[in-house]
């Protein structure tokens, strides 16, 4: 089977960017196990048909991966069966406190900034959003991984808001720590842009305050440069999870389901 081609992707009515994270060689001479680990988007528009089609895939584990406001806004349809579902937020909660009203002019200024440079389409977002998950996504990939190792927690679902970011550091990680090459974890996350229609023209959607916002198209660029920040700080991606709090039987027990 083609493992980089947009036949992966897998229509499921309300669900976008869905598709099969596993059927990629590694570099022993193995592959990555398919119907175990799917990614994609949200949840919050599946419709019955998608939910049945979902509930076909015999999921045992739903990850969410979005913040607790995006949450509030658009939570998960539920699914039939036994499904556990989990929240595990990429990013960091930001601390509460009463701002000050040079704060919160700055901050409008900062978004008035930020709407710009979206509606331009400016790289520079997306790159320090990618440089913001190397310094800081690390305990909640390794929450994840840990989640996937819990004995009958596959065939699991790790899905953001729309597979796109925060799921494609995520299974980049892992599809690392199980070996597998880099070239091929790139055209993976590549495939995003298909997925969601991104290599046809901009997409545009309204975030959880209400504000409209442009999709941008990954490109390999971004997540080569978490995955050499990665082994820059840890050397690769098995010792990052490890110093992040996956254990070794948990590693051992996902090379043993995955590969």
């Amino acid at each position: 089977m083609s493992t980089t081609g947009a036949e992966r992707l897998i229509p499921v009515p309300g669900v976008r960017n869905l598709r099969d994270a596993g059927g990629f060689p590694t570099a022993d001479g193995g592959r990555v196990a398919q119907a175990l680990l799917y990614r994609g988007g949200s949840l919050h528009e599946l419709t019955p048909e998608g939910a049945a089609a979902l509930t076909a895939l015999g999921l045992r584990t739903v990850i969410d991966l979005r913040s607790a406001p995006e949450l509030e806004v658009w939570p998960d349809r539920p699914l039939d069966g036994e499904v556990r579902f989990l929240h595990l937020p990429t990013f960091p909660p930001r601390p509460a406190r009463e701002r000050t009203a040079e704060e919160a002019r700055d901050e409008r200024a900062d978004q008035d900034e930020r709407d710009e440079r979206d509606a331009e389409a400016g790289e520079e977002t997306l790159d320090d959003l990618y440089a913001f998950m190397a310094a800081t996504a690390g305990p909640a990939i390794a929450a994840t991984v840990s989640a996937l190792a819990v004995p009958g927690a596959l065939p699991a679902l790790v899905h953001c808001a729309v597979g796109k970011d925060r799921t494609g550091v995520t299974v980049a990680t892992l599809l690392s720590a199980l070996g597998v090459r880099d070239a091929d974890i790139v055209a993976d996350y590549h495939l995003s842009n298909t997925g969601l229609g991104l290599d046809r023209g901009p997409v545009y959607y309204v975030d959880e305050q209400g504000r409209e916002r442009r999709s941008r198209p990954v490109h390999e660029g971004l997540l080569l440069a978490f995955l050499a920040s990665l082994r820059a700080t840890h050397g690769d991606a098995t010792r990052y999870l490890l110093a992040h709090g996956v254990t070794e039987p948990e590693l051992a027990a996902l090379r043993g389901a995955f590969l």
